[in-house]
């Protein structure tokens, strides 16, 4: 795992803190998103697709410091958008790390050559930077030439100058595992410190949907990275058992308040990547007045093909706590990448395909 072992304490401090006071639902990493204004347009993005006056829209250094204190999950996320362009993210970073929590500033990284030197290197700070593969993939993903260079020269100059640095990686339809092995080797040597890798999901707004992996595809890819991967030491920041789950292994329902969301509108239900279920004016009313039985993967078809490490790494991460012998193997072991995969798990919402016909019409059961 490509996470420092002074972190992990935190969170498995954290962790066994909430299982003593008995919590149920308790947030892992806030998604803080304070603007969805980006200087890219890439095809499977969901949060470009809003008005300028949406897109003007801030959250404010004081609305982000509110959700980190409400919050009070031990990282802390910043996607976007483009979290550079906001004016106040120097300060907002400031002000997570001054209270000793772990964030993340999720950058595609056009901009940090220029703002590096608005920031301190701190083993609270990383910069996740967006790749999406080698050169020719990550910028037929982003819908621009030249990107992958300047990401690489500004992951170079990161490091240089003693940051915390990582690779966010989405994968998207005509990956190969021989390409993602290719591409998680270069990253080992660039030298970050891990890499976040998961299946891209498919918004309802993003421009193309084409482009998207969906069902066993998903579970055969991953299986085919994680066989070229063994004795080849990647990093990867995710746990043993979420891995696992994406290589077909592990039968997991999402936990969306582990990763709650954010942003200029509010506390988004259920979760970072539905952004039409509505808001909560607080955390609390977040967690209080979302019907969360409505969502995951057999609840809802809008779910139906997430695999995402925002809804699903929180699930893993609780398995470990009550299973530890199992993610303590599965982590020296590594993904099973042959024999059968678990059953997938009957949807309990009603498509129509599985509707009955009246002259081959669909009728709907309520």
């Amino acid at each position: 795992m490509g996470v420092p072992l002074r972190q992990q304490l935190t969170v498995a401090s954290y962790l066994i803190k909430q299982k003593l006071k008995g919590v149920k639902k308790y947030p892992l990493v806030l998604m803080l998103e304070p603007l969805f204004r980006c200087n890219l347009a890439c095809a499977g993005c969901g949060k470009i697709d809003y008005p300028d006056d949406i897109l003007d829209k801030r959250l404010s250094f004081e609305e982000c410091m509110q959700a980190v204190d409400e919050c009070g999950a031990p990282m802390v996320s910043i996607p976007g958008g483009e979290p550079l362009i906001h004016k106040e993210m120097p300060q907002i970073v400031a002000g997570i790390v001054a209270r000793k929590k772990y964030v993340y500033l999720c950058t595609n990284a056009l901009l940090l050559k220029k703002r590096i030197d608005d920031y301190t290197p701190s083993p609270y700070l990383t910069f996740s930077i967006h790749l999406d593969g080698m050169q020719n993939r990550h910028d037929a993903s982003v819908c621009q030439d030249g990107v992958f260079d300047r990401a690489v020269e500004a992951i170079k100059i990161a490091l240089e100058k003693g940051f915390r640095v990582t690779i966010n990686c989405t994968l998207f339809q005509g990956e190969t595992p021989k390409e993602v092995a290719e591409f998680l080797d270069y990253a080992m040597e660039l030298g970050v410190e891990g890499v976040t890798i998961a299946p891209g999901f498919s918004y309802e707004h993003a421009p193309q949907q084409d482009v998207f992996i969906k069902g066993n595809d998903i579970k055969n890819l991953f299986r085919g990275i994680f066989k070229l991967g063994k004795n080849r030491n990647w990093k990867l920041n995710h746990s043993s058992l979420y891995l696992d789950y994406l290589a077909g292994n592990q039968n997991y329902e999402c936990t969306p308040w582990g990763n709650p969301t954010r942003n200029v509108f509010g506390w988004q239900k259920p979760c970072y990547l539905l952004s039409d279920e509505g808001y909560a004016p607080s955390f609390q009313e977040l967690l209080d007045t979302t019907v969360w039985e409505n969502y995951g993967t057999v609840n809802n078809p809008k779910c139906a093909s997430c695999m995402a490490h925002c809804g699903y790494e929180a699930t893993a991460v609780e398995d470990m706590l009550k299973n530890p012998l199992k993610g303590l193997w599965t982590s020296i072991r590594g993904p099973k990448t042959d024999g059968a995969m678990v059953e997938e798990p009957t949807p309990r919402y009603v498509t129509e395909k599985t509707l009955p016909t009246l002259a081959g019409i669909p009728i709907r059961v309520e």
